[in-house]
């Protein structure tokens, strides 16, 4: 079984404070790059994320950078080519999406490529919409 890392699931890992931090971790936790993987583009949205987060739950970008160096080691890291990119986009909007859920969708083509067999995400949602390969495969840890 190979799992597919949303960002979501990254953050909850590093924010202590976090709802689902402690099934986060240990999703992450039981990973390596046989069995979990993560867009390369998650990489800039977990940065992004993490050092903008209000209050205290902000995190330095020194801080964040040891963050992605663990997810480099820890999991497989998939990037999709410019026919990727517009297959994806493509099959979203047979599908209907509009707007930012675009990014979503990348994302799971991402998971697709690397033959994930379930996408971890706390935005269950988000992908439920993609359409029945992608929805299908959709989970929280």
């Amino acid at each position: 079984m190979k799992s597919f890392f949303d960002t979501s699931v990254l953050v909850a890992t590093v924010l202590v404070t976090h709802q689902h931090h402690y099934r986060s971790v240990a999703a992450f936790a039981a990973a390596n790059r046989e069995t979990g993987c993560c867009a390369a583009h998650t990489l800039a949205e977990l940065y992004a994320t993490l050092t903008r987060m209000p209050g205290k739950q902000r995190i330095v970008s020194d801080q964040a950078l040891l963050f992605l160096d663990e997810v480099e080691e820890r999991l497989e890291l998939v990037y999709l080519n410019i026919r990727e990119y517009r297959l994806a986009i493509n099959q979203a909007a047979r599908h209907g999406v509009l707007g930012g859920t675009i990014y979503d969708a990348l994302l799971g083509q991402c998971a697709l490529k690397a033959g994930a067999t379930r996408i971890l995400t706390w935005d269950v949602a988000h992908f439920q919409r993609l359409g029945p390969e992608i929805a299908s495969k959709v989970g929280t840890p």
